[in-house]
């Protein structure tokens, strides 16, 4: 399914930064660098319909400076293949500037085998819909990011947390060595957070609620937690610097997470 030139349009405003729609052009004013997110339901933003669900996305301003605003772009249900066959990539290289930040993280719906609109194989087509995302950024003069899917919450019978994105993780590492681009290591991470936290702690960060068991998508607390990592990485491989970043060692009160009405 391609988006008409409105629906492109529309998605590119709903994701433009706080403010950004409404603020004047003043003559000679530098315009902010912007990190744009390009993903899928874990990082997008979620709207009052869906709280308490919180896409990690949501959380990453409140760790980076007010002169470095997110454009999130990801989407509920993309796979690295249907984010682009829809037209979304066009959406954000559209709107991405020199000196941007492309942020990209896919997988969970790449691995849906039944699914021809989504599915991607990780060493072969999963790395080429990825090097789109990578060859537009840099063409626009904005620079690409890779980062590795954050991790689903599964244990074995001893506790242990489960790797549960098979190849993926290993494709994006050696696609992103192959291509120089700095790498965001989150599922690592993510996997060993949820070691550390264990079985029934790990439920206070994913959207368990009285009426749904969800091991995939975050509440408040728990987008916070993987944004505080996307950060750490961030820092880790000098895509922005320490003057970038504010609060990483500070803790985030969860409400300060808000949902808006859905979108009409």
């Amino acid at each position: 399914m391609s988006l008409t030139r409105r629906q492109v349009t529309s998605a590119a405003l709903a994701a433009l930064p706080l403010g950004a729609a409404a603020a004047p052009a003043h003559a000679g004013a530098r315009r902010p660098r912007t990190v744009y997110i390009a993903g899928d339901s874990t990082a997008a933003q979620k709207y009052s319909d869906a709280a308490p669900e919180t896409g990690w996305g949501m959380a990453l301003p409140f760790f980076l400076r007010s002169g470095l605003p997110v454009a999130n772009h990801a989407v509920n249900g993309r796979s690295s293949k249907s984010f682009v066959d829809e037209g979304r990539l066009d959406a954000v290289l559209a709107a991405i500037r020199p000196g941007d930040f492309l942020l990209v993280q896919f997988a969970h719906n790449d691995e849906k085998a039944t699914d021809p609109a989504r599915h991607t194989e990780p060493w072969t087509t999963y790395q080429d819909c990825l090097r789109k995302y990578l060859d537009g950024a840099r063409a626009t003069g904005a620079r690409p990011v890779l980062a590795t899917p954050v991790e689903r919450r599964r244990f074995d019978a001893a506790g242990d947390a489960l790797p549960t994105h098979g190849e993926y993780p290993a494709a994006m590492r050696a696609l992103a060595a192959e291509e120089g681009v700095a790498l965001l290591d989150v599922q690592a991470l993510s996997l060993a957070l949820w070691q550390r936290l264990g079985v029934e702690a790990t439920k206070t960060y994913f959207n368990w609620t009285a009426t749904e068991q969800d091991n995939t998508h975050f509440n408040p607390p728990g987008a916070i937690a993987v944004a505080r990592l996307v950060v750490q990485e961030l820092l880790r491989t000098r895509v922005l610097a320490s003057r970038d970043v504010i609060r990483l060692d500070e803790a985030i009160p969860p409400s300060w997470i808000t949902w808006p009405a859905p979108l009409s």
